[in-house]
């Protein structure tokens, strides 16, 4: 069992940057994630362009730069790695955190390394920067458990003469429509609004909205997908049911924070689907665990990306360092780039 100032759960950029800023205060954290570092992103479209620049991605004041206007994911993986390599960051990967015992000053986090071994970590603070990636909204119809359906998208390639459904009406699911369609699949959109999302990027909506119009996309909307089968999916749409020929279906429904550990470790969502927190330090109800990235938004995941809840770091380490006395044990390195 090894001992640290923080505990850090989530290897994102939240909460690396975490790390980073606990670091430079004198404060030894340790970053546990289940997946890869930055594994959200890894998991993204494998050609997938960031809508944001560069500099807006940026951690640690270390500057990122990108071949066009617009980082790609490979060049966001590329980045974090290399930050995290630059500060020496401690950062246990494929290692599930299973639970947190003990009260603010003497935590202890239990995990469940890659080949099962379990492990324990003691700290005094605990910071939960774990995303929401991991837990899809998901349909709840039945048939959705079958291999062919998926709610993460990599790439069109595999699609290439099937008949494939999309389910939803946002940016990745118009991403993936628009993809698959250009790799020779047979697309049909199925949507629960009026028609493409208001909030779809300026260059991807009137794209997509022009293969629907020319009848290269079929697309349901205000429509919903009933029942799934191995071949077929049946959707009620204004003019009643319907039943389509199906190979795959890519259910792009969103995410959500896993409200399940948060209410096991003491931390309740209010009644407009946000955690309760002090706005300053960021602590939640469990006193001595803080949330940093997209968890403080709670169920509203739209309002906290990278670019805003990197800063969450230097919020939460300021508070600490407050809270735990000006220390430098365990800080080694560099501590300003």
């Amino acid at each position: 069992m090894s001992g640290y100032d923080v505990v850090v759960v989530g290897a994102g950029p939240t909460g690396l940057a975490c790390a980073i800023e606990l670091k430079r205060r004198g404060l030894r954290a340790v970053v546990i994630d289940k997946g890869c570092i930055v594994n959200s992103i890894y998991n993204y479209p494998t050609n997938m362009v960031f809508f944001t620049t560069p500099e807006l991605l940026e951690i640690g004041e270390i500057p990122m730069t990108s071949l066009g206007e617009k980082p790609t994911r490979l060049e966001a993986l590329k980045y974090y790695r290399r930050v995290a390599s630059y500060y020496g960051l401690e950062i246990r990967q494929y290692e599930l955190v299973e639970k947190i015992t003990g009260e603010d000053g003497s935590f202890v986090t239990h995990t469940s390394a890659a080949h099962g071994q379990p492990r324990q970590y003691e700290s005094r603070k605990v910071v939960l920067a774990m995303g929401y990636y991991d837990v899809p909204n998901l349909l709840n119809v039945p048939g959705e458990d079958l291999p062919k359906v998926t709610h993460y998208y990599r790439e069109a390639h595999p699609y290439y003469d099937q008949d494939v459904a999309v389910i939803g009406g946002e940016n990745s699911a118009a991403i993936a429509a628009l993809e698959l369609y250009w790799a020779g699949a047979r697309v049909t959109l199925v949507h629960h609004g009026p028609g493409v999302g208001e909030h779809v990027k300026y260059w991807i909506k009137p794209n997509l909205e022009n293969r629907i119009a020319s009848g290269e996309i079929r697309a349901y909307f205000r429509s919903r997908v009933m029942e799934i089968g191995p071949d077929w999916i049946r959707l009620t749409t204004p003019e009643g049911e319907v039943r389509l020929k199906n190979d795959f279906v890519l259910a792009m429904t969103g995410y959500r924070p896993d409200t399940r550990f948060l209410e096991a470790h003491g931390i309740r969502l209010d009644e407009q689907g946000r955690p309760r927190l002090d706005p300053e330090t960021l602590e939640s109800e469990r006193k001595g665990i803080h949330l940093a990235g997209v968890l403080v938004a709670g169920m509203h995941t739209n309002e906290i990306f990278i670019e805003n809840g990197r800063f969450h770091g230097r919020q939460i380490a300021e508070a600490l360092k407050r809270s735990l006395g000006d220390r430098h044990r365990g800080a080694q390195g560099t501590q300003n780039p």
